[in-house]
Parts: structure tokens; sequence; C-alpha cells
């Protein structure tokens, strides 16, 4: 089970790299020092409820999001899988894959791709994820770490602050990516 500083002190980090403050600047603004915050951070301590209320105030989040893990998992939906909705009128079905997170951006894109050199991506900002949706051919997708062989209709959504790939397994690869940061 995972312990309640370590919990905070990932959050803390996470946070403050999100509203760009400096480690300085967060204990500036909560009234708290600096060595005090550094060690929260780092998992030390035993923050009191007032303390852990002026940090939440100082980076503009409500109190839940420093006692809630917030990592990023990969997800994977094969094609016919997933929450569906049918319509009464028409031959219409609607598979949810993902939902947007409140103050979360989304930039769409169509990728057309060919076997040879996996596209490998670098870590983008903290808390980014990609949805994937290849619609026609086959690829490898995901983390480097743990990437999934995908075929058309199957779904991926992973963490993008890790380096992560694409790689099309077979000629005229077609796939839809969202690109999601907070």
């Amino acid at each position: 089970m995972t312990q309640p500083i370590s919990v905070i002190a990932k959050s803390l980090v996470r946070e403050r790299e999100r509203a760009n403050l400096s480690l300085a600047e967060v204990a500036r603004r909560a009234g708290i020092a600096k060595s005090t915050l550094s060690q929260l951070e780092a998992g030390n301590g035993n923050p009191s409820l007032e303390t852990l209320w002026a940090l939440c105030v100082a980076l503009n989040i409500p109190f839940a999001k420093l006692l809630e893990p917030q990592g990023s998992t990969t997800q994977v939906i094969r094609k016919g899988e997933g929450t569906k909705v049918v319509s009464e009128r028409s031959d219409y079905q609607a598979i949810l894959l993902a939902t947007c997170p409140p103050g979360a951006r989304r930039d769409v894109y169509l990728l057309m791709t060919q076997p040879g050199e996996e596209r490998l991506s670098m870590p983008h900002t903290p808390g980014a994820v990609e949805h994937i949706i290849v619609t026609q051919g086959r690829a490898l997708v995901g983390t480097t770490h743990n990437p999934y062989e995908l075929n058309a209709g199957d779904y991926i959504c992973y963490p993008a602050d890790e380096e992560h790939l694409f790689k099309a397994l077979e000629a005229n690869t077609l796939a839809i990516l969202v690109a999601e940061q907070n």
C-alpha cells in the first residue's frame, strides 16, 4: 500500500511543475520554509493539515489533488470492446474510449505511416497522455518499456510524459493520434 506522504510528495512535485513554479516561490506563497517543502517533496516529514492547505492555496489546487495518486497508466481497448451506447432509431453505436479531464488541451492528428524505423518520442510535459486509434494496418505503440501491437480498430492510451514509440507493422498503416496536455 502506498504511504500518504509518498502520494503527497509525488503530488506536490507534479503540481508545482504543472504550475511552472520554483520550490522557493511555492514555499513563499504557502508561508513555509523552502527546506520544509523540499523535505515534503522528497517524501520526508509529517505535514500538518494547515501546511497542506497552505500548499494547495499556493498551487491553486483542490485539497483532494494532494491525496489522490494521479499516475498515468496505459489502457488498451480492442475493436468492439468498451462501454457501448446503441441508438434505437438507426444503425449507430458509440464506444466511449476516453473522457477529457477538466482543463486539458487536446490536439488531433492523422498518422500515415510505413514499416521501417520506429518513431521514438521523448517525454512530453508532466501529465501528458496520448490516445491512438489504428484505423488501417497494424502498429506497435506505447511506452518504450511496454509497447502493444495494435490492429485496425484498436485503441491505446499511454503516458506521453515517458519515452514512447510508434512503429508501423504493415504498409499504409493509418492512425488517429490525440495528444492531451493538462
